[in-house]
């Protein structure tokens, strides 16, 4: 077992039940039935090849003799006059009556069935042997074609025919020759097919050992992955083909999805665990304030009144501000289950006005500039927008200082809305404006519990939106919503409990580095 838990990469085995093993022994046992198949036919269309050429000459010689219409003393005269013929020109005679057929036995059989002597010859011991192999030599004369029968253990084919005087004259071929032919016929077509399949063998290892090398790749991509390198992935091969293709090629983003589903988990918990931490510093500030309080009451050490006024001040300040933590984390804890809106027309820019009215009252020094004329309606839930515009307002005067010009705007552009706050304030760092929709987040130590634009990214998600910023330090920042101008989902439920108006002193998440005269944004 590896460290992670599960099982070490396996190794390369390949037995009888591996793929590779499979495929070859398939290939070679077709390949075997194959030759066996072709062999066997082969073999049987020689030997009736070879068989009927024997018969069509005992055949042959049948038909003679029995279209001669002689009888057995007629025979005997004939046999004398040629080895009479035989000695006048100086050749050997004949050793018995087989010499008048070419290629087989002949012998003369009586009625009884007993072997006749021919031209003064006795019968041999090899036609004293068909003879009696033959048994009943009326059945051959019957018989149309020739019978195999067993001589001394040679195979014989046989025929007879029957003379005028009723003497059988039996005919009989040797096949031990013809058997001999067919059986080397047969080694040499198994010796070749024997090296096929050897050869077949070897190319099917080969060919199948090269095809198969994807899906060893596949397996210890896997294992490794199994082993906890989620960055490992299938390599592409030259020898491949296109369904093992198309599975690597599904494999490889099925690995892609589980890298980035495991990093967006393992960010998430990151994220809770961090927010967990957060929530709980940001409330135990407050609540660690008013148990001080409490106790300085219960021990009586707030004896002057002006003590006591001023300590309910603070407590009320740190449950005020308790409060607002816990609105805005239960504001959070409804984005993040992306609830469905209660959307209905909404007139972008009477929110905007309303908006710029609000800094104005707080804040009657400060140049605030409105580009929102005319109606421009959009389908949104109108309490999330006025939260949203409340939050970047609520930065605005909170981090810059009270004379630093703001802009709001609100425009139609191709299918979608745009709204844009922008101040001239210090602007942010690169690195903390990269950060600024993290919660919790507060560049510099800033005021506020850095919730403030987290809400504005949740609000502007659950719409279907875009938010982005931008800033330099020095340049101020511009933070800028895209809406559609469409539908959106339809609701049954406000995104929060908060009221519509802005609150003073609401949070900004994330502010730029300290620049005299201005405060610290975070």
């Amino acid at each position: 077992m590896s460290r992670s838990g599960w099982p070490r990469r396996p190794c390369r085995r390949h037995g009888l039940y591996s793929l590779r093993a499979k495929l070859t022994l398939a290939n070679v046992v077709l390949l075997a039935v194959g030759v066996v198949t072709a062999t066997a036919v082969s073999a049987i269309a020689m030997r009736v090849y070879l068989l009927d050429s024997v018969d069509r000459e005992l055949m042959s010689t049948r038909d003679s003799i029995g279209a001669a219409r002689i009888s057995m003393e007629q025979v005997d005269a004939l046999s004398a006059l040629i080895a009479l013929s035989d000695r006048t020109h100086g050749e050997p005679a004949a050793d018995g009556a087989d010499s008048l057929v070419h290629g087989a036995v002949f012998i003369s059989l009586d009625a009884g069935g007993a072997p006749l002597t021919v031209a003064g010859f006795a019968p041999t011991a090899e036609q004293r042997a068909l003879a009696a192999a033959v048994g009943d030599p009326a059945a051959l004369v019957a018989d149309d074609e020739p019978y195999d029968v067993d001589v001394a253990g040679d195979p014989y084919r046989v025929t007879a025919a029957r003379m005028d005087d009723g003497t059988t004259v039996l005919l009989g071929a040797s096949t031990t020759s013809l058997h001999g032919v067919i059986a080397k016929a047969l080694k040499l077509d198994f010796a070749v097919g024997g090296l096929l399949l050897a050869t077949l063998a070897c190319l099917t290892l080969f060919g199948v050992r090269r095809r198969m090398r994807p899906l060893e790749d596949m397996v210890e991509t896997s294992s490794a992955i199994a082993e906890g390198d989620l960055t490992r992935r299938v390599p592409s091969s030259s020898e491949t083909t296109l369904e093992v293709e198309q599975l690597r090629l599904a494999l490889n983003s099925m690995l892609q999805q589980v890298e980035t589903a495991h990093h967006t988990r393992e960010r998430s918990a990151a994220q809770l665990r961090r927010f967990v931490g957060d929530a709980s510093h940001e409330l135990r500030t407050p609540l660690a304030a008013i148990r001080g309080y409490l106790q300085l009451h219960d021990k009586g050490m707030l004896t002057d009144p002006g003590e006591r006024r001023r300590a309910w001040d603070r407590m009320s300040d740190e449950v005020d501000r308790m409060g607002r933590l816990v609105d805005e984390l239960l504001t959070l804890a409804r984005l993040d289950q992306r609830p469905e809106l209660r959307v209905r027309n909404v007139d972008l820019t009477r929110l905007v006005r309303d908006a710029a009215a609000d800094l104005r009252a707080q804040q009657p020094d400060r140049p605030v500039t409105v580009r929102a004329d005319g109606v421009l309606l959009v389908r949104a839930d109108e309490s999330g927008l006025r939260q949203l515009l409340g939050n970047l307002v609520s930065n605005v005067r909170t981090h810059t200082p009270a004379d630093v010009p703001v802009r709001l705007g609100v425009e139609r552009s191709a299918g979608t809305v745009r709204l844009y706050v922008a101040d001239e304030g210090p602007g942010l760092a690169e690195e903390d404006a990269a950060r600024i929709f993290d919660r919790f987040f507060r560049a510099g130590g800033g005021a506020g519990s850095g919730l403030g634009m987290a809400i504005v990214q949740g609000v502007v998600e659950a719409h279907e939106g875009e938010v982005a910023v931008s800033t330099a330090p020095g340049d101020g920042l511009k933070v800028t919503v895209t809406l559609p101008s469409g539908p959106t989902r339809s609701s049954r439920a406000d995104l929060g409990s908060t009221p519509p108006r802005p609150r003073p002193g609401a949070p900004r998440a994330a502010v730029p580095a300290p620049s005299p005269p201005s405060p610290p944004r975070p």
